[in-house]
C-alpha cells in the first residue's frame, strides 16, 4: 500500500508539471514512471491500488498510439511491418514500445471505465493497422525454419489480448470505423489466406470473431457501403478450387460470422451474402470437405455447419405452409398445440444447403453433422419438422438414398425417424411407406436391418402401429420373408450352407421375428392373419435356434390366445422331440409353457395334448444326470443347469394342477405321481438299491429346515449328492403346498429372506459349488425360504407327499451312513409336521400315503430299533385316525 501511495504522489507531480513540459520531456517522464508501476503491480500480485489509473491508462494508450503512427508514417507496408516489430518487441533491453505495450496490456484488464479511456485514445484503429500488417506481410527469416520466438509469442499474446478486450465493446468497434482497415482485414482473410503470416492466422480469426459479436448498426452500414461481404465472397470463390478444404473452412467461417452475428441488428449483410451466391459458395466448400479428417484444433467445418443451421431461422416473415395431417395418429398428437414458443425455420435457402450436402455427399462426418443439425432444428420448435417436410421434404427424400450412406449414418438417420414418433407422437405415414419399401427391396441388408429396428421401436410405442403396419402390408411382407427363410432352414437340416444365416442376414431374421411378435402382441386380428397365412408350421422351425427362440415363443404364445390346443401340441411336441443335450431349448420351452399355464383355460389343452407325460419324459431323459462325479453326456453339462430343468419341469406340472380338480384327478388316477418318484429317483443323486441300510444310533438330529440352512447357508461341508437331493426335496415341498409355480413367492418374503441371503453369500464354498441357488433360482427358492414357519402348511397336492416318501429310502450314499440317516429322519419329521392338522389329513384321503409308507419304508417302519420307526409310526397313526385307506389298515 505504501508503494502504491508513493507512486500515486509521483504521478500527481507528473500531472502538475506535464502541461509545462515539451512533448519529448513529457514522454520521457511517463516512460520512466512505467517500470515503477509494473514493479509495484508484480509485487502486489496483480492488485492495483492507484487512484489515477484511468488517467494513466489514457496517457499510456495515447503515447502507444502515437508511437505506432510514427513508425507507420511514410513507410511502405513491408517497412512499416518491420518497424512495428522492432517497436513492440523486447530486444534484450527495456524498449519504450514494449514497455508501453505491456503497461496497456495490464491496464486493459482492470475495469470497464479504464477500458473506455484506452478505447478513447485512438488505440483500436492503430492496433487494427498493426494486425493487418502482421497478418498480410510475413517477415522473411534469415535463418531457422520460421518458428516464432518466445519474445514474439509474448508480444503477440499481449497485442491480441488488448484487442479482444477493446473490440468486445461496441465503443471499441465504433472507433475502428475511423480507419479503413477492418474491411481490408476481412477481405484479406478471404483472399490471402494461403499467403499470409501463418503464426497470425488463429489470432486474426479470434479478433475478427470478437468484432463480429460486437457489431453495431454503424459498423454494419460501413461494411455494407464498401461491399465487404460481396468482395470477400468473390475472393473465396477464386480460392475454392485450389485452397485446402480446412483452410477454406477457416477463411469462410470468418465471413459467415459477420453475416450471422449482424442479423439481429440488420439483415443487410445477410442479403448481400445471399445476393452474391453465398450459399453456393458454402455448398462448394463443404462438398470439398469429403474425407477431411477434422481435429480439435480445426473446428471450422463444424463451425460453418452450426452457423448455417442458425441461418435457417433468419428471415423476415414466417413460412406460410399448410399440410395435410394423415390419420390415424397417436392419441397424444395435437398439431395446434405444437405451435408454441421457439425459433422457427424462415430461411429455406440456408436449409437447402444442408439438404444438398446430405444428398450429394457420402462422407460419414458431413452426413452425420447434417442429421444432427436437423435434429437441432426440430428441438428448437417441433413445428419445424412440419414446415420442412411440407416444403422441402428432407426426411422423405433422404429415405430414398439412405442405403448409399455409411452404416453409422444409416443408424443415425433411422434414430431421427424414430424420434418423430417417440418424441413428437406423430405418425409420418408417407415416410413410413418409403421405409417399408426399403425393407421390401432389401438392397443393403444392414440398412434393411436398421430400418426394421426403427419400425420395431415404433411398434412398441403404441398398439396403433399393429393396425398401421398390418393395413400397410408390412405384416404380410414379413410373413412372406420369414416363410422363405424357414424353408431354407428346413432344407439345411442342421448342416451349414455357404453364406446362409451369417452376420447381418441372421440378425435380420431375428428382428423380423421380433417385429412379428410385437405386431401380434395383444392383437388377435394380427394373430389370425398369421394363422390364415399358414405360418404356424414355418414359425415353429425357428425354435431350434437360440437366436430366434425368444421372439418365436412370443409369437406362439399369442397363437395360444386363439387356439390353446395348437400351442400346446407345438410346445409339448418340441419338448418331447428335443435331444438330451438341448437343455437350453427345454428350459425356454418350459418357461413359455409356464406363462400360458397361468390361464386356467389352457389346462384342458395341456392335458389333452399329453402335457403331463411330456414333462415327465423330460425327467426320464435326465437319468444319471446328477451323478457325482458326472459321466458320459452329462460331464459337459453343469449340474446347476440340470437342477434348473428339474425345477421348471416340476413347476410346469404344479401349474397345470393348480386349482384344477380334473387335472389333479387325472394325474393321481393314472399313477403319474409314482412315475414322477421313479424318474426323480433315477437322476443319479439318490441311492438306487432297494434294501435299507443297517440303522445307526444318531448322536444328533436336525430338522429339515436346519438341514437346508446347513447345506446352503453355512460353511459346513456337504457332499454334492446330498445338496442335490435336498434341492429336489425342497421342490417337492413347495409342490405339496401348491406354491412351486408362483413367480411371486419370494418377492412376498423378500424382507425375511434378506438375512439368510447374506449369510449364504458369505459362504465361499457354497457360492462356488451352487451358484444356481441364487443366480438361477433367486426368483423362486432362495435358501432363506427354508426357514419359514409352518403356520400355513395346508397340503394342496397330496400325491407329492407320496413322492417324497418313495424317495426316503433313496436318501443314502455309501460312506455317508450317519449323514444319510440323519437327513432321512429330518424328512420323515417334516412329513409328520405336514399331516399334523386335521385339514391336512383330510386332504390326504385317497392319496395312497399309507400304502406308500408300507411299500417303500417297510423295513424301517417295522423295525422298532430303526431311527425312522417312531416318526413313521406317528404319521401312520395320524392318518389311520381319519380312517384313511381302510383296506391298508386291514
Amino acid at each position: 500500500t505504501l508503494q502504491w501511495e508513493t507512486l500515486g504522489r509521483q504521478f500527481v507531480e507528473y500531472e502538475q508539471v506535464a502541461p509545462f513540459l515539451i512533448p519529448e520531456e513529457q514522454q520521457r517522464r511517463l516512460v520512466n514512471f512505467l517500470p515503477l508501476f509494473l514493479k509495484a503491480w508484480e509485487q502486489s500480485a496483480g492488485v492495483i491500488v492507484f487512484p489515477n489509473i484511468q488517467l494513466l491508462a489514457s496517457e499510456v494508450s495515447k503515447l502507444l498510439t502515437k508511437e505506432i503512427k510514427r513508425n507507420l508514417n511514410g513507410k511502405s507496408a513491408e517497412e512499416a511491418r518491420m518497424a512495428l516489430e522492432q517497436l513492440l518487441q523486447q530486444k534484450g533491453k527495456v524498449d519504450d514500445g514494449h514497455l508501453l505495450l505491456k503497461s496497456v496490456y495490464l491496464l486493459s484488464q482492470t475495469d470497464l471505465s479504464t477500458m473506455w479511456n484506452i478505447i478513447g485514445s485512438g488505440l483500436p484503429a492503430a492496433l487494427m493497422q498493426c494486425l493487418y500488417l502482421f497478418f498480410t506481410f510475413p517477415l522473411k527469416k534469415n535463418s531457422g525454419d520460421g518458428e516464432t520466438s518466445e519474445d514474439e509469442t509474448e508480444t503477440q499474446e499481449m497485442l491480441v489480448k488488448i484487442m479482444l478486450n477493446m473490440y468486445r465493446e461496441e465503443q471499441g468497434v465504433e472507433e475502428l470505423l475511423a480507419a479503413d482497415k477492418l474491411q481490408s482485414l476481412i477481405i484479406a482473410t478471404a483472399s490471402l489466406w494461403d499467403q499470409c503470416n501463418h503464426s497470425w492466422k488463429v489470432p486474426t480469426g479470434r479478433v475478427l470473431r470478437t468484432i463480429s459479436k460486437a457489431q453495431t448498426k454503424n459498423s454494419i452500414l460501413y461494411l455494407q457501403a464498401v461491399d465487404c461481404i460481396k468482395i470477400a465472397i468473390q475472393n473465396l470463390f477464386k480460392l475454392a478450387d485450389t485452397l485446402p478444404a480446412c483452410d477454406m473452412c477457416e477463411a469462410a467461417s470468418i465471413v459467415l460470422c459477420f453475416v450471422k452475428d449482424s442479423y439481429p441488428i440488420s439483415s443487410a449483410l445477410l442479403m448481400e451474402f445471399e445476393n452474391n451466391d453465398g450459399y453456393q459458395l458454402l455448398l462448394k466448400i463443404l462438398l470439398r470437405c469429403e474425407g477431411f479428417q477434422q481435429n480439435k484444433e480445426d473446428p471450422y467445418l463444424d463451425e460453418i455447419l452450426d452457423m448455417l443451421t442458425c441461418l435457417t431461422t433468419c428471415g423476415k416473415t414466417e413460412l406460410k405452409v399448410s399440410g395435410n395431417i394423415v390419420y390415424p395418429q397417436l392419441p397424444h398428437f395435437d398439431f395446434d398445440q405444437m405451435r408454441s414458443s421457439g425459433m422457427t425455420v424462415k430461411n429455406l435457402q440456408a436449409f437447402q444447403v444442408l439438404q444438398s450436402i446430405f444428398q450429394k455427399s457420402n462422407d460419414q462426418h458431413l452426413c452425420g453433422r447434417i442429421l444432427s443439425a436437423i435434429g437441432t432444428i426440430w428441438a428448437w420448435n417441433t413445428v419445424n419438422f412440419f414446415l420442412l417436410e411440407w416444403t422441402l421434404q428432407p426426411i422423405n427424400q433422404f429415405t430414398d438414398i439412405i442405403h448409399f450412406k455409411p452404416q453409422p449414418v444409416q443408424v443415425q438417420f433411422f434414430r431421427l425417424v424414430e424420434s418423430i414418433v417417440l418424441d413428437m407422437s406423430y405418425v409420418p405415414h408417407e415416410i413410413l411407406k418409403k421405409v417399408q419399401y426399403l425393407i421390401k427391396e432389401n438392397m443393403v441388408p444392414f440398412c434393411t436391418l436398421t430400418a426394421l429396428r426403427c419400425l420395431l421401436s415404433m411398434t412398441k410405442k403404441d398398439l396403433l402401429f399393429s393396425d398401421i403396419f398390418r393395413d400397410s402390408g408390412l405384416l404380410g411382407l414379413l410373413l412372406a420373408l420369414l416363410r422363405k427363410q424357414a424353408k431354407i432352414l428346413r432344407k439345411s437340416a442342421g448342416t451349414h450352407l455357404p453364406g446362409l444365416e451369417e452376420g447381418t442376414e441372421r440378425e435380420l431374421n431375428a428382428v423380423m421375428l421380433k417385429m412379428v411378435a410385437a405386431l401380434t402382441v395383444t392383437s388377435v386380428r394380427n394373430t389370425v392373419v398369421l394363422k390364415d397365412y399358414g405360418m404356424v408350421p414355418y414359425i415353429k422351425i425357428f425354435l431350434d435356434d437360440e437366436c430366434y427362440r425368444s421372439a418365436t415363443l412370443s409369437i406362439l404364445e399369442q397363437l395360444s390366445v386363439i387356439n390353446y390346443e395348437e400351442y400346446m401340441s407345438i410346445i409339448i411336441g418340441a419338448l418331447c422331440s428335443s435331444t438330451q443335450g438341448e437343455l437350453h431349448l427345454k428350459l425356454d420351452l418350459l418357461k413359455s409353457l409356464l406363462r400360458i399355464l397361468e390361464s386356467p383355460k389352457s389346462h384342458l389343452a395341456f392335458r389333452t395334448c399329453c402335457g403331463f407325460n411330456g414333462l415327465l419324459s423330460l425327467l426320464s431323459d435326465l437319468e444319471g444326470a446328477l451323478q457325482d462325479p458326472p459321466s458320459g453326456l452329462w460331464t459337459a453339462v453343469g449340474q446347476n443347469c440340470i437342477l434348473e430343468l428339474v425345477f421348471y419341469t416340476l413347476q410346469g406340472i404344479t401349474a397345470a394342477l393348480h386349482l384344477d380338480p380334473v387335472n389333479s384327478n387325472f394325474f393321481q388316477r393314472n399313477g403319474l405321481f409314482e412315475k414322477m418318484a421313479e424318474d426323480l429317483g433315477s437322476l443319479g443323486c439318490f441311492w438306487t438299491q432297494e434294501k435299507w441300510q443297517i440303522p445307526l444310533s444318531l448322536a444328533k438330529t436336525r430338522t429339515f429346515a436346519e438341514f437346508l440352512d446347513a447345506a446352503f447357508c453355512s460353511s459346513e461341508p456337504f457332499p454334492t449328492w446330498l445338496k442335490n437331493c435336498i434341492w429336489i426335496l425342497n421342490f417337492l415341498d413347495h409342490m405339496i403346498k401348491g406354491t412351486l409355480h408362483l413367480e411371486s413367492y419370494c418377492k412376498d418374503r423378500k424382507a425375511e429372506m434378506g438375512e439368510a441371503s447374506r449369510d449364504y453369500q458369505e459362504g465361499p464354498q457354497t457360492q462356488e459349488e451352487h451358484p444356481f441357488a441364487f443366480k438361477r433360482l433367486d426368483n423362486k427358492l432362495p435358501a432363506s425360504a427354508y426357514r419359514w414357519e409352518m403356520e400355513d402348511c395346508a397340503i394342496v397336492h397330496p400325491g407329492a407327499v407320496c413322492v417324497m416318501v418313495r424317495l426316503l429310502p433313496k436318501l443314502y450314499k455309501e460312506g455317508h451312513s450317519q449323514l444319510s440317516q440323519e437327513i432321512q429322519c429330518a424328512v420323515v419329521s417334516h412329513i409328520q409336521s405336514l399331516v399334523k392338522s386335521e385339514k391336512s389329513r383330510q386332504v390326504m384321503c385317497g392319496s395312497g400315503l399309507l400304502r406308500t409308507i408300507i411299500s417303500s419304508c417297510q423295513d424301517a417302519f417295522l423295525n422298532e430299533s430303526h431311527p425312522l420307526h417312531l416318526p413313521l409310526t406317528r404319521v401312520f397313526e395320524k392318518l389311520a385316525s381319519q380312517a384313511i385307506e381302510p383296506d391298508v389298515l386291514r
